[in-house]
């Protein structure tokens, strides 16, 4: 085994290893319970439904980036993502920036425009956006008609 594969194997063993799922039912189960709180009665269904619709994307997109980042290893994402922004393009100036705002909710359109609005160098933008992909990456959430029928 190469030094590079034997780094990168090393590094996914020592990376806390989570379920995307497990973890965002958590989250939406938190936020019921909270919203339920304030509301004076059990929201049910209805905060679970709201969590999925309002959170779950976002949830999923920071997920997604400390899995790319190396920090997280979630099981149900690709596992030849782990780590991939530790070798690809760690050397760009843009990365964070495009990381920071991937983070914040914005589409690759988004990103695209800013990047021209800063005359930033274009193919580098939409290099770091093919590698990341975005659009691929999204998973549905599998928890919310469990949840809510379990209430």
């Amino acid at each position: 085994m190469c030094q590079c594969s034997q780094m990168e194997a090393s590094t996914t063993r020592k990376a806390p290893r989570y379920s995307v799922f497990t973890e965002g039912e958590v989250e939406a189960l938190q936020f019921k319970w909270i919203e339920s709180e304030k509301a004076g009665r059990d929201l049910g269904e209805w905060a679970i439904r709201c969590w999925v619709r309002e959170h779950w994307h976002g949830f999923l997109r920071h997920r997604w980036l400390e899995h790319l980042q190396g920090r997280t290893f979630w099981i149900e994402l690709d596992h030849d993502d782990f780590g991939l922004l530790l070798h690809a393009f760690r050397d760009s100036e843009l990365l964070d920036e495009v990381l920071w705002r991937l983070k914040c909710g914005w589409e690759n359109l988004e990103v695209l425009c800013w990047a021209l609005d800063e005359r930033l160098d274009m193919d580098e933008v939409i290099d770091l956006l093919e590698m990341l992909d975005i659009n691929s990456r999204r998973i549905e959430c599998q928890f919310a008609f469990r949840l809510s029928h379990a209430s």
